[in-house]
Order: C-alpha cells, then sequence, then structure tokens
C-alpha cells in the first residue's frame, strides 16, 4: 500500500500515530474499501476502532451514499431488533406508528456496528440472512424487504472464544470476518504515546484558553512504560485532567503517577458502593487522594457558580435592580461542603432507595450528575460495565445518562 495514501486517510480522518502497526491496519482498511466486503475491525477497548469503518466507507463507491454507526450493547435487548430491522404500527406496546430501522434508513450505505458480540442470539439469526440474502423483516410484519448495504462489524471480545461458548453464532462470525483488520493497542505504539498525549493537551488549552501543559523527560519515559489498559480513551482522559488541574505546569512523573489508576484505586469512595464501604480519607501514592480530588472539583464547581452569580449581579446592576445573592455568599457555603464527613454522606446514600444509591449518594453531596458519570468513566479506562457497578446503577441506566449527557 502507497505510505502517501496513508498518510493522507490519516490526515483525513484524524488519526495521530506513526506505529507501523497502526498504518498496517489503516493500509488493510484502504485496500478492501473499494471492494464490497464485510469487515471485522477487531481490538482492545479505546484503541480507536471506529476509524476504520468511516475509512472503508469514505474510500468505497458508497461514500456518497449514508454512513450510521450503531452501538449495538447500548440498545436493550428487547428493542434491538425494532432499532436495526424496523416495525409496524401495533408491533408492541409503544408503536404507535411504523418506524424504518437502520437496515433501511441506510440502503445503498454503510453500517457499523460496533460492539457486534453483544448482539442476541435472536437478532444474529436476522443479521446473517441480511448479510447472506440482503433480506430481512420488520418486527410486527410478514412482508421480506430488500436492502443494500455494506456491514464493518467491530468488537473488543475474544470471538473465537464467545463462538466456542454459544454466546455468537459460527456461522456469523464467518460472514462478518470476510475481511478481518486487528486495531494495535497503545502500549505497542512506542512514540505515539507522546504524540497523542502532546495533542490532546493541545486540544484542551486551545479549546478552554487555559495554559497549556508540558511534560517532563521522566514523565514522558513514564507514560512510554505504563500498559494504558484503556488506550487511547484513558490517555486522552488523563492528559485531559492534568490539563485542567495543572495547567500551565511542566509533568514530573510524580505528577502523572498521581493521574494513574494504581495511585487513585480509592478515590471518591462514596461512588463505589457508598452504602457498604467504611469511610476512609487515607493518603495514598502519588498524593491525589479522594481529599485532593474531592477538593478540586469542589474548587472548580463553585468558581464555576460563582461566575454565575458575577453575571447575574451585573445583568441585575445594569437592570437597575439589587442583586438577590451577591456572589460572595457561595464562597462562604464551600467549606462546610467539602469539610462533610464520608460518614455523613454514606448516611444520605442509605436513605435512598438501592438503585441509583452510588450515583445518588456523590449528587446529594453536591457533585453534578454528569461529572460523577464522567469521572468514573475515567477511573474504568471507559468500561462502561464497571462504570456501572462503581456507580451502583444498571449498564441500560449507565448507557441512557451517557447519550442524554453526550458522554459517548
Amino acid at each position: 500500500m502507497d505510505e502517501t495514501r496513508i498518510q493522507q486517510a490519516k490526515a483525513r480522518l484524524g488519526i495521530i500515530g506513526n506505529a507501523p502497526a497502526l498504518a498496517k491496519a489503516v493500509g488493510r482498511a484502504l485496500r478492501v474499501a473499494p471492494i464490497d466486503l464485510s469487515v471485522l475491525v477487531t481490538g482492545e477497548s479505546g484503541a480507536g476502532k471506529e476509524f476504520f469503518p468511516a475509512i472503508i466507507h469514505q474510500y468505497s463507491p458508497r461514500k456518497h451514499a449514508k454512513y450510521i454507526a450503531v452501538n449495538c450493547g447500548a440498545i436493550p435487548e428487547g428493542t434491538i431488533d425494532s432499532e436495526l430491522f424496523g416495525h409496524e404500527k401495533g408491533a408492541f406496546t409503544g408503536a404507535v406508528s411504523s418506524r424504518k430501522g437502520y437496515f433501511e434508513e441506510a440502503n445503498g450505505g454503510t453500517i457499523f456496528l460496533d460492539e457486534v458480540a453483544e448482539l442476541p442470539l435472536t437478532t444474529q439469526a436476522r443479521l446473517l440472512r441480511v448479510l447472506e440474502t440482503g433480506e430481512y423483516i420488520k418486527v410486527g410484519s410478514s412482508e421480506v424487504q430488500k436492502t443494500d448495504i455494506r456491514v464493518v462489524a467491530a468488537t473488543n471480545v475474544d470471538m473465537a472464544r464467545a463462538v466456542a461458548e454459544g454466546r455468537f453464532r459460527e456461522d456469523l462470525f464467518y460472514r462478518l470476518a470476510t475481511v478481518s483488520i486487528t486495531v494495535p493497542p497503545l502500549r505497542e505504539r512506542g512514540n505515539d504515546i507522546q504524540l497523542l498525549a502532546r495533542k490532546f493537551a493541545s486540544d484542551f488549552a486551545e479549546k478552554n484558553r487555559t495554559p497549556q501543559i508540558s511534560f517532563s523527560d521522566g514523565a514522558r519515559d513514564r507514560m512510554l512504560a505504563y500498559r494504558w489498559p484503556g488506550n487511547v480513551r484513558q490517555l486522552k482522559n488523563v492528559v485531559e485532567q492534568m490539563a485542567l488541574f495543572e495547567a500551565g505546569n511542566e509533568i514530573s512523573p510524580e505528577t502523572l503517577a498521581g493521574y494513574l489508576p494504581e495511585a487513585t484505586a480509592t478515590l471518591m469512595p462514596v461512588l463505589h458502593q457508598s452504602r457498604n464501604l467504611p469511610a476512609t480519607t487515607g493518603r495514598g501514592d502519588g498524593d491525589h487522594t479522594y481529599e485532593r480530588e474531592r477538593e478540586m472539583l469542589f474548587s472548580l464547581i463553585f468558581k464555576m457558580r460563582e461566575e454565575i452569580e458575577q453575571l447575574r449581579a451585573d445583568v441585575d446592576e445594569l437592570k437597575g435592580e439589587k442583586p438577590s445573592q451577591p456572589a460572595s455568599s457561595l464562597v462562604k457555603l464551600r467549606p462546610a461542603i467539602i469539610d462533610t464527613p464520608v460518614e455523613i454522606m454514606d448516611a444520605k446514600a442509605e436513605e435512598m432507595p438501592p438503585h441509583d444509591a452510588g450515583l445518588a449518594a456523590a449528587t446529594q453531596a453536591g457533585l453534578p450528575e454528569k461529572e460523577v458519570i464522567r469521572l468514573s468513566l475515567q477511573r474504568n479506562s471507559g468500561r462502561r460495565k464497571a462504570a456501572a457497578m462503581e456507580l451502583n446503577i444498571s449498564e441500560r441506566t449507565l448507557y441512557r445518562k451517557i447519550k442524554e449527557y453526550g458522554l459517548e
């Protein structure tokens, strides 16, 4: 594959990195793009699998038709068939009108099925029929419909094991994996880690108009030595946290260590099954502890509130009205809230119903729900199942809230 073409594709899609394994994956996507075959993209969570279906679509004859990305793991099992294949009016409770599914909407184009291994077996049978004959039936209908569509799927699951355990149809696996593309994990991409870290730091500073952080030689070495189990997604989260709380500073190895999971495993116990855990505020590695993170979060929250109140006061002054509450009064509230013992926060969680108790305890303590969820996802390297357990909510509730707050 022409190296120039690979570089052009990476620039077009915003893919950062020069690792040979990454270039090989991009070249493989470019080679298969003009040929109308199904493709299975495999790789660890957070490695950037979503870029490759986009490459395949944009460099294919279908590039002017629709491209639809579907997260199969985020759709409840009871509605997945309706989402993919559509339904007729009255097909089930709540079906007040007929609805087109993604396979009808994307007719002539490309559909990307992310987390394809999460599909129920009944849906897998329907998908196999689409791949073999281009035919499907809407939920609640008996009429066979046709679609001309290219399917690109992605998964972080060991598909051979899933097939052996009976969780995934073997015939569908071979249909999807006509061509396979493996996305390398971040730890195998060498100096790409430094390139990505600088890019994420620069983007954050430019977007939020904050002083940019830099990295010492020791910090860069530590980044290269770290395993990055959450891959690019985890690196982005760590760099953005440092860009916020260490704005303008040079990041040392010790500072970096405070933002890595080994050093922050005990952060925010109120979020981790708060109803059952004892109150602990012991200090951890890298001095990045529960108390420190809570202090920083509340500082950020109250700074935002002060700015909002100041804006309100300015507006009232322009209108010739007396401000209803001076911004400075909010500052007086801060110590009382920050010094609230964890025991009290846990007691509040006890008053809540078991469902959503971890999330509720944090929001009652004054943290915005969106921020609590975002931080939990960061600590769990984007693993939604682990984050849902930490927040003590169901995975479906977490998926809904992620979509609601635009945290995808």
